[in-house]
């Protein structure tokens, strides 16, 4: 968890402030941080397959320069090739819901998976098509920790669910 957390603020120590510098009615950046768990039905086995995923998040977002709002993200959709070793090709849409009223709708149509030191690593791309960040480019990485099950569950009965850190960037 340690190694997620460290990446996370590695990768928002490179998110560029100056980015978000538009205001006042033009497009500008969004970052959100947090945890975020899913559960996989049918659960996740060695076997790649068609599985649906729900994921919810708890966000801190910096929406303007200076200006931090909590915010809850609702993941749902499918992976028509999802196993123990990652997913592909996913068809997700998140709500993200914002404390101060402001909403945004995201749809990713891309994503990689990839395998570092026993952690996952879910990178998804996509864009905003409805509310704050509109028309604007979306990218969510995920570093799951290892599975709370054991590892031996993708042999047989299956991985229901996994936990790690997120980070959603709505860049302009």
């Amino acid at each position: 968890m340690a190694l997620s957390v460290l990446a996370l603020v590695v990768s928002s120590a490179a998110w560029s402030p100056a980015a978000q510098a538009h205001t006042g009615g033009h497009r500008s950046a969004v970052l959100c941080q947090g945890p975020s768990d899913s559960t996989y039905d049918p659960p996740l086995t060695l076997e790649a397959r068609g599985t649906r995923v729900h994921t919810d998040a708890q966000y801190s977002c910096s929406v303007a320069p200076g200006r931090i709002v909590s915010a809850t993200g609702s993941l749902d959709g499918v992976s028509p090739e999802a196993s123990c070793d990652g997913q592909s090709s996913p068809r997700i849409t998140e709500v993200v819901k914002y404390a101060d009223g402001a909403e945004s709708l995201l749809v990713y149509d891309h994503g990689t998976t990839t395998r570092t030191l026993g952690f996952l690593d879910v990178m998804l791309s996509g864009r905003v098509v409805k509310g704050r960040g509109e028309g604007q480019s979306a990218r969510r990485d995920v570093l799951l920790a290892a599975p709370k099950q054991l590892p031996t569950d993708c042999f047989s009965s299956g991985v229901r669910g996994n936990s790690g850190q997120a980070q959603l960037e709505i860049q302009p």
